[in-house]
């Protein structure tokens, strides 16, 4: 009974092979899953710009109908839906607990932002960023010299800010109150009147805000990148199990190389002896032996 021949791809589960197709398998999965967090980022990224979108193109709404109650300390945040929606609210700004934002970026230059509190009738207040100022001739450790907010009661239509994360608290530099970030908590806990729990960019004013101070814009997230991370994840993902793949064909075909070497050497093998010494090849007879009678006699 012919016995059967060697598998060609027996190979793959030989212990060198079963070792690279898991560490294959965990490469891949890893890219898939990284490329799945970045699609996940992409959506709400996507999500952010359609809300800012949507928003410029909205009527303000009173700033009680989005946001919850002010309350001392700094009220409840909203949520994340509410995030750039355009308010409109009247009142009466707090100079004496103004504050500087320092180290914020505007079309590539760092200066300051205007923290101003606005005073509403029923006494409590909302944090309205009045522009970005840019720093004083000295420098930024140097006090600039900020415009004065508008006396008598103004109205502000501006888009609602979620506090900002990884905050810290008020400092004093030159006499002047300064945050890093954004934090209406720790800033609310300084003053002496209810306070929403989010801020307001300021978009208009009336009567109109200072010339000097510079709206800060309102930027659209990068969701293409995100979208550019997910074909590069996936695409590396596919390299990978594609050249695993290629690796293992190759390795086969080597295989059978080989194979078919080792056969066609065992078929030329018995021709060879044959022709060595089979029935064509050279008698022993000729090789020192009795040739003829006469030789044999003559023995």
């Amino acid at each position: 009974m012919q016995s059967a021949g060697p598998r060609p791809w027996g190979f793959l589960v030989t212990p060198r092979w079963l070792g690279l197709a898991a560490l294959i398998a965990t490469l891949s999965t890893v890219m898939v899953g990284l490329g799945l967090w970045q699609l996940d980022r992409y959506h709400q990224r996507s999500t952010i710009n359609a809300r800012i979108d949507a928003a410029t193109a909205a009527s303000a709404a009173p700033i009680e109908a989005a946001l919850p109650a002010p309350a001392p300390g700094g009220g409840a945040a909203p949520d994340a839906t509410t995030a750039w929606t355009m308010v409109t609210v009247t009142g009466v700004y707090d100079p004496a607990h103004e504050l500087l934002a320092r180290g914020r970026t505007v079309d590539g230059r760092v200066g300051f932002e205007v923290l101003t509190p606005l005073r509403r009738p029923d006494g409590s207040a909302v944090l309205v960023d009045r522009g970005w100022l840019p720093p004083a001739p000295a420098g930024m450790g140097a006090r600039p010299d900020v415009p004065a907010a508008p006396t008598g009661p103004v109205t502000v239509v501006g888009r609602v800010h979620l506090t900002e994360s990884r905050s810290g608290g008020v400092d004093q530099v030159n006499g002047q109150p300064e945050v890093r970030r954004i934090g209406v908590p720790a800033i609310a806990r300084t003053l002496p009147y209810p306070v929403y729990g989010a801020y307001l960019l300021l978009d208009t004013q009336t009567p109109a805000a200072g010339a000097r101070l510079v709206t800060v814009p309102v930027a659209h997230e990068n969701a293409a990148q995100n979208a550019g991370y997910v074909v590069q994840w996936w695409l590396l993902a596919g390299i990978v199990l594609v050249g695993f793949g290629y690796l293992a064909r190759r390795e086969a075909a080597d295989r059978r190389e080989a194979t078919n070497r080792r056969g066609a050497a065992h078929q030329r093998g018995p021709a060879d002896r044959g022709a060595a010494g089979g029935p064509g090849g050279p008698s022993t007879m000729d090789e020192g032996g009795p040739h003829n009678v006469r030789d044999i006699v003559s023995a």
